[in-house]
């Protein structure tokens, strides 16, 4: 029972279970496989067992070179930020805009309602077809899309253009807000994950934050529709880059068993010490399969331009399609799916109602003014997500050290403490000093310890549930983000919620909701381990969720 994670007595090796370290007092029910014939880490790592184990073939993303890896992050995170500031640009100017339509700020908050409810129908698209497919074809047509939707934006004319064009908008957003999860899982191992994971929430939380900033100067300086052609020229220059430079992440791994013929070898069959060459070669038959990998000829840069680069799953498409109004039970999503899907809704409330706050008295902020409020998301964002995914990595790393060296999914739940006291200063202390009349910074202050406490919990979540599901990371995401719908119906009505009870009440329901949800961390702690072997020994989620 380590740390309080209660042990399982049924399986040998639970599904997120796996051993890290090469240390003389691992369990005996752990070594399968000889460690000398494991990859290893590199440097200050070289006594860490690489989870996933890559493959022989230069065409694995797991044995691509780290810049490369992380110029194709750069790429697609950027095009997130892009994403993220898409939604709530036009917040900083609703009372503005509103007037310019001749509609009501309410109407106005609602195209962003239906915008979130479009991403939210279209991921069960998107994802069935980076299931089959692979990721880049999606990464193409999304950001073709965004392009598009961006530039007819720009030149709508009435309100049913506009929200029209956000619309179909919608259908390009999507794929970002999973497949870079997903792409994070295909190319790094579990021990880098949890920092690549913070810089693509990074990315996607200053876009949100940082998008509305500038947007606040571009509608007061040169219009509202330029959010949309400033849009549309970045989307453009992103859809060359991922054409170029973001190639297929999706890969057909051999599993490690498999590698080896399917014998589970021990090293405690082997009666004496035994260097590394001489293991390999008393084992010839059995590693066949394992260096037939390192005869597959590296693809060239035009060769890796191909969209589409085969079928990456057996299944049918309907069975993806399906899988995650399934996989959405399981009780690590469920739970990511309240965490996550809570606290970023949370955080887009806070977008929609920013004009109705803050250009009213005691405030009375300009547009641009009103713009400036995200500088403080904005900045403890980027605290938030340099200090928490180093940090996550950290801890998996010590505590993986400190039991002998077997990781559990559930290390990445420790950092869940600073979520809950930094949100909970941030939800409560906002509708408290925006009642209160307090001088702006309170609100200001307390709108970026939010999303401080978003950079944490998204660290947790998303590794968490990558380790624990990792051939099923996409459904799970698409079952996370159905926080979507969740965020449709609350940002549609918010405003009038508002206005009946005031910020006070409606910030300390939220907040409320808040403690509720991350409360529940504590018992994924304690059974997490024993609920993930009993989904992995039900035969029927078996039948249906493996290829």
């Amino acid at each position: 029972m380590p740390f309080g994670i209660l042990e399982d007595h049924h399986m040998e090796l639970v599904p997120g279970t796996a051993c890290m370290n090469d240390q003389s007092d691992i369990p005996r029910e752990y070594e399968q496989i000889p460690r000398e014939l494991l990859k290893h880490g590199t440097g200050r790592l070289s006594h860490l067992i690489l989870v996933p184990q890559p493959s022989d073939s230069p065409n694995d993303p797991l044995n691509w070179p780290v810049w490369k890896k992380d110029s194709i992050l750069l790429i697609v995170g950027l095009s997130a930020a892009v994403v993220g500031a898409f939604g709530p640009m036009l917040s900083p100017g609703f009372v503005q805009i509103s007037h310019e339509m001749g509609i009501s700020v309410n109407t106005l908050s609602q195209s962003t309602a239906w915008l979130i409810l479009t991403i939210g129908l279209s991921l069960f698209i998107a994802n069935p077809a980076a299931k089959v497919w692979g990721r880049r074809p999606v990464y193409i047509v999304a950001i073709m899309i965004m392009f598009a939707g961006s530039v007819w934006g720009a030149f709508a004319k009435g309100y049913g253009s506009f929200l029209a064009s956000r619309i179909v908008s919608g259908f390009g957003m999507a794929p970002y807000e999973v497949l870079v999860q997903c792409t994070i899982g295909d190319m790094y191992f579990v021990h880098q994950r949890a920092t690549r994971i913070a810089a693509w929430n990074l990315f996607l939380l200053c876009g949100i934050a940082g998008g509305s900033l500038i947007s606040g100067y571009i509608i007061q300086d040169i219009g509202w529709k330029w959010t949309f052609g400033i849009c549309a020229i970045l989307f453009g220059v992103f859809m060359f880059l991922v054409l170029l430079f973001v190639p297929e992440t999706a890969y057909n791994r051999v599993p490690i068993q498999e590698r080896y013929g399917g014998i589970a070898l021990r090293i405690s069959d082997i009666e004496k010490p035994i260097e590394k060459e001489e293991l390999k070669v008393s084992l010839d038959e059995n590693t066949a399969t394992r260096t037939t990998g390192s005869l597959e000829k590296k693809d060239s840069f035009l060769r890796s331009l191909r969209i589409f680069t085969g079928r990456y799953s057996d299944a049918p498409f309907l069975k993806i399609f399906i899988r995650p109004f399934i996989i959405f039970w399981y009780p690590a999503v469920l739970w990511a799916f309240l965490v996550y899907g809570t606290t970023l809704t949370w955080i887009v409330v806070f977008s929609v109602v920013n004009a109705s706050i803050f250009t009213l008295p005691p405030y009375n902020f300009t547009v641009s003014q009103v713009g400036l409020v995200s500088i403080s998301p904005l900045v403890l964002t980027v605290v938030g997500e340099v200090v928490s995914g180093p940090l996550n990595d950290y801890i998996c790393v010590f505590l993986t050290k400190r039991n002998r060296g077997i990781y559990e999914p559930e290390f990445r739940l420790v950092l869940m403490i600073p979520v809950l006291l930094i949100g909970i200063s941030g939800f409560f202390g906002f509708g408290a000093s925006v009642h209160y009349q307090t001088h702006w910074i309170g609100p200001v202050l307390t709108f970026g310890l939010t999303n401080m406490a978003m950079a944490f919990a998204s660290g947790c979540v998303f590794g968490y549930v990558i380790d624990s599901y990792e051939k099923l990371s996409e459904e799970a995401f698409i079952a996370i983000n159905a926080r979507n719908f969740l965020t449709f119906g609350l940002t549609y009505f918010v405003n009038d919620w508002l206005e009946k009870d005031g910020v006070l009440a409606v910030f300390n329901v939220l907040g409320s909701c808040f403690i509720a949800v991350v409360a529940l961390t504590l018992p994924l702690w304690v059974f997490g381990k024993k609920l993930r072997s009993a989904i992995a020994r039900n035969q029927i989620l078996n039948n249906l969720m493996k290829n």
